[in-house]
């Protein structure tokens, strides 16, 4: 595990990883996937631009990874957290294509022990060239406008981790993810990124947890509202959300609950969810995979009132 940095107040440690590659393959998982483009601050054009820009042969393969397994990014995130140091990604894509599969199994055997030999060699075939040509295409171009804000971002979350609670600094990066300690978690990896913002995402090895937090680009024009806000007014402006966040007040409630207490279905709370989460108003307990329970951010009042009247100049 690389020395990233860490403070160790609870039962895990915490470090702040930064690296471009990290940022290329969250980028890349959002493009092929397409899971969660609409709900991206940048839109969904760069991502309808930057294949429009690759020879049809490569659309058609990039279409089809599409249908691949989702979890192969589980070992994909576990190459990057096990890269050799100061690598960069044209490094980094050529020794993943280089190297056996034997050796890159053992890089991550001990986070995923049902990976298999097999399953690397075809992670390694298939993706490599698909994250080599997402390089030459689109990254490349884009990649020193985005180095800075993740490189600053982290140094600033680093600073924190001298001063803060480990948990209260994991919750305060990623905007509301409150990690109930599962008894095997000795480690916590934070890293920034951009092209995700602002959603998380999250991944549980076997004693690892790693955790991509959304950082927030500069505004262009200070006279437009800043998109934090946008985010927490659009969140309020439903009152079914409202009335989520009362109802999670009191104590964390799965979504279980919500479906028997609240009488709306599945679909439709997860999607109340997703926007009260990314504006900063919910908390997301995770312990377990399956089993996330969600509760009322209270710094989340307090950041809107703070900018509002940093906006309206109060």
């Amino acid at each position: 595990m690389l020395g990233i940095g860490g403070h160790g107040l609870n039962n895990y440690e915490v470090k702040i990883d930064v690296s471009e590659i990290y940022e290329l393959l969250g980028s890349f998982m959002v493009h092929i996937t397409k899971k969660w483009l609409p709900n991206l601050d940048i839109g969904a054009e760069w991502s309808a631009q930057a294949e429009a820009s690759m020879p049809p042969e490569m659309r058609k393969r990039f279409a089809e990874a599409a249908e691949w397994p989702f979890v192969d990014f589980d070992a994909l995130y576990a190459l990057v957290i096990e890269r050799e140091a100061d690598e960069d990604i044209p490094l980094f894509l050529d020794r993943l294509l280089s190297e056996p599969a034997e050796h890159l199994l053992e890089l991550v055997s001990a986070q995923l022990p049902l990976l298999t030999k097999e399953d690397m060699y075809r992670i390694q075939r298939d993706y490599t060239p698909l994250l080599k040509t997402w390089y030459t295409y689109y990254f490349k171009n884009i990649r020193d406008s985005i180095l800075p804000l993740i490189e600053e971002d982290a140094a600033e979350k680093r600073e924190l981790l001298l001063k803060m609670d480990a948990s209260a600094l994991v919750e305060y990066a990623s905007g509301g993810l409150v990690v109930e300690t599962p008894l095997d978690l000795k480690t916590v990896i934070l890293f920034p990124t951009v092209h995700n913002r602002p959603m998380n995402t999250y991944c549980f090895y076997q004693n690892v947890l790693l955790i991509q937090y959304p950082i927030d680009a500069p505004e262009p024009d200070e006279d437009e509202p800043p998109t934090v806000l946008l985010r927490m007014t659009r969140a309020l402006a439903v009152p079914d959300r409202l009335k989520l966040l009362r109802y999670v007040a009191d104590h964390p409630r799965s979504l279980l609950e919500m479906e028997r207490d609240l009488g709306q279905p599945a679909e439709a709370l997860k999607h109340h969810m997703v926007l009260l989460r990314t504006a900063g108003l919910l908390r997301t307990h995770i312990g377990e995979q399956s089993n996330e329970k969600f509760s009322i951010r209270p710094d989340g009042a307090s950041e809107l009132q703070m900018f509002l009247e940093s906006y309206l100049r109060l």
